[in-house]
C-alpha cells in the first residue's frame, strides 16, 4: 500500500487508506461524479492491489459534466470505468416521485451493478463488493437511499473510516483533484421535482438548462431549479450576487423567465438555498439534503 506523504498528518486519511487496501476482493465504486465517489476512487484505485472498477449510471436524471468528468478522471488516472442503464426510469415508483424516490433509484442503480457480475452464468459471478461515496455527515440526513444499500451489503468506506465531507475535500486537494475538491454537492436532477410530481425526461432537461445559464451570471455554489406545483423556483446560496447585484438580478430574471416561457411555465423567482426543500414529508415539511 503506497500512502501519499503529503497526507500523512491526516488519521482519517490513513483509516481510508487501510480499510480500502484491507478489501481484498474486487471492489467497484458508484461513481456519481461528485466530490466524494470521485475521491473515494481515485484512493481506492491508487492503494489497493485487487481490481477497483468506476460504475457511473448515465441517465437523464444525471447532468452530462458529471458523466464527462468520470470519462475524464477514468482516461487520465487510467480507471476501469463500466457504463451501465440504472433503468430507475422502468420504475414506475420511482417515476411517481414519493417521498422516498431515492430508495427505488439507488435499488435500481445497485441491482444493475450487481448484475453486471452475473452475465449469462450467476456461478461465474465474481466476489465482488460495491462501494458508495456516503459520508459520516451524510448519515444525519433523510436519505432512504441508505436503506436500499443496506439491504445489499453496499459498502460505505468513508463511514468505516469515520471521514466527513471536510475531510474529504482535503484528501481531494492532496490526491491532485485540483479544483474538484471545491466542487458544490451535485445531487441527481430529480432531487429539485418537489414530491408527489412525476419525474420526466422533459422536465430534467430544463432544469439542467435553467441552471447551467444561471451558473454563467453567478459564482458557482448550492443552485437549484426546483419544479413545485406553484411553478419554476431558482434557489442560490444567500450571499449570491445575484442577491446584491439589482443588475445582476435583472439579468438572470429575464433569462430564467424566458427560459419558462419558452416551455409555458410559470417562474417564481429567486429565492435563498434551502436544504431539502423538494422533498415534502406528510404536514408539506421539507427534509433532506439536496
Amino acid at each position: 500500500m503506497t500512502v501519499n506523504p503529503l497526507m500523512s498528518e491526516i488519521k482519517e486519511y490513513q483509516r481510508l487508506c487501510k480499510v480500502l487496501s484491507d478489501k481484498q476482493e474486487v471492489l467497484k465504486v458508484a461513481l456519481s461524479g461528485g466530490i466524494d465517489s470521485l475521491t473515494l476512487m481515485k484512493v481506492a484505485a491508487r492503494v489497493r492491489t485487487e481490481p477497483t472498477i468506476a460504475m457511473h449510471a448515465v441517465s437523464a436524471a444525471v447532468p452530462l459534466e458529471a458523466t464527462l468528468r468520470c470519462r475524464e478522471l477514468a482516461g487520465k488516472y487510467n480507471w476501469q470505468l463500466e457504463e451501465i442503464d440504472a433503468n430507475e426510469f422502468d420504475n414506475a415508483h420511482y417515476v411517481a416521485n414519493p417521498v422516498n424516490r431515492c430508495y427505488y433509484c439507488k435499488s435500481s442503480l445497485f441491482d444493475r451493478i450487481i448484475e453486471s457480475d452475473y452475465g449469462d452464468n450467476i456461478a461465474t459471478a465474481r466476489n465482488t463488493t460495491i462501494a458508495t461515496g456516503t459520508n459520516t455527515d451524510d448519515l444525519g440526513d433523510y436519505r432512504p437511499g441508505l436503506i436500499a444499500a443496506r439491504e445489499r451489503d453496499v459498502w460505505q468506506p468513508y463511514v468505516i473510516a469515520q471521514v466527513n465531507k471536510k475531510t474529504i475535500r482535503r484528501i481531494a486537494k492532496q490526491e491532485g483533484l485540483g479544483d474538484l475538491s471545491e466542487l458544490p454537492a451535485q445531487p441527481c436532477l430529480s432531487s429539485r421535482v418537489e414530491t408527489g410530481i412525476a419525474i420526466n425526461v422533459k422536465d430534467l432537461g430544463f432544469i439542467h438548462r435553467v441552471e447551467k445559464s444561471v451558473t454563467q451570471l453567478t459564482v458557482a455554489g448550492d443552485i437549484r431549479c426546483r419544479i413545485t406545483q406553484a411553478g419554476v423556483t431558482v434557489q442560490l446560496p444567500a450571499d449570491n450576487k445575484i442577491f446584491q447585484h439589482l443588475q445582476t438580478r435583472s439579468l438572470a430574471e429575464k433569462l430564467v423567465t424566458q427560459l419558462c416561457e419558452d416551455e409555458d411555465r410559470c417562474f417564481t423567482g429567486f429565492e435563498p438555498y434551502k436544504m431539502g426543500s423538494a422533498f415534502l414529508i406528510g404536514n408539506g415539511n421539507s427534509s433532506g439534503d439536496v
